[in-house]
């Protein structure tokens, strides 16, 4: 991301907590064959840095540079280095439009939920690629909240998905980013695009309490909430209204909630 771009949901701390529990093995799978030892790699868009810091495992004594538009992750990032002891990681702030590194610079170049917050995600596609050796990856994976499914069935819970595709589109963001990788990708210059996907999906006691909490924590508190207040879509009454939706989703035993992802794998 860069100064043109509004990252809709901010990094409050509801954000970065459903940040923290990603991995590569349940966000980043259909990657992890490319993930050699000795692979360069760089992660756009890192973030609190998780699932980079799976990545360095799996490819030492290669090296992992993670970027982000922000400092303030980058810090998490950097104690969960040196908690875990690796020393072939590190994380600087970069935009990804006018990435800092010389053509053909890396073997895998990975974005996270990342192009469906860019105003322009060709952009950044075209500029992943040119930092991509040959006979290397880039890889993306993002949500598509069109595709989120969850039950049981709930006004609110339709409130929510509708104010939240409002807020990000207001920011020119792209809430149905899963679905469209393919089609950035061939507008970027790929030819050899590998489309999969796969989904998230929270059913359990404990799943439930983590995922629906996180969301009524960011509906309350978040830069979601703030920036749809201030674009005239909600009212914080209304907001406290759909936080309790997710508490009734949480609460109720046949409670199930499922993530779309769309997932492309691109070779330049």
């Amino acid at each position: 991301m860069s100064a043109q771009d509004t990252y809709t949901h901010g990094h409050h701390e509801s954000v970065l907590r459903s940040h923290r529990w990603r991995t590569a093995e349940n966000s980043a799978g259909y990657l992890l064959d490319d993930l050699r030892p000795g692979a360069q790699v760089l992660d756009v868009g890192c973030g609190p840095g998780t699932i980079t810091l799976d990545f360095a495992e799996r490819v030492a004594p290669g090296r992992v540079l993670g970027i982000d538009n922000v400092e303030d992750p980058l810090a998490l990032a950097r104690s969960a280095t040196a908690e875990r002891g690796l020393d072939n990681v590190e994380f600087e702030t970069a935009d990804v439009y006018r990435l800092p590194f010389a053509d053909d610079s890396f073997d895998v170049v990975h974005a996270h939920q990342v192009l469906q917050h860019l105003t322009d995600p060709v952009a950044a596609l075209r500029e992943m690629r040119r930092v991509c050796r040959p006979g290397g990856v880039v890889a993306a994976r993002d949500a598509d909240y069109g595709g989120m499914r969850w039950s049981p069935d709930h006004p609110g819970m339709d409130r929510w998905l509708e104010l939240y595709r409002a807020v990000a589109e207001r920011n020119d963001g792209h809430p149905d980013g899963g679905k469209r990788l393919k089609s950035w990708a061939l507008q970027a210059g790929f030819t050899d695009i590998e489309c999969t996907a796969s989904a998230w999906c929270f059913a359990t006691p404990s799943e439930r309490a983590w995922w629906g909490d996180l969301w009524a924590d960011r509906i309350r508190q978040s830069t979601f909430a703030t920036q749809a207040i201030a674009h005239g879509l909600t009212t914080a009454d209304e907001l406290e209204t759909l936080a309790a939706a997710w508490h009734t989703w949480r609460d109720a035993d046949q409670g199930w909630f499922a993530v779309l992802n769309g997932e492309i794998r691109c070779h330049p």
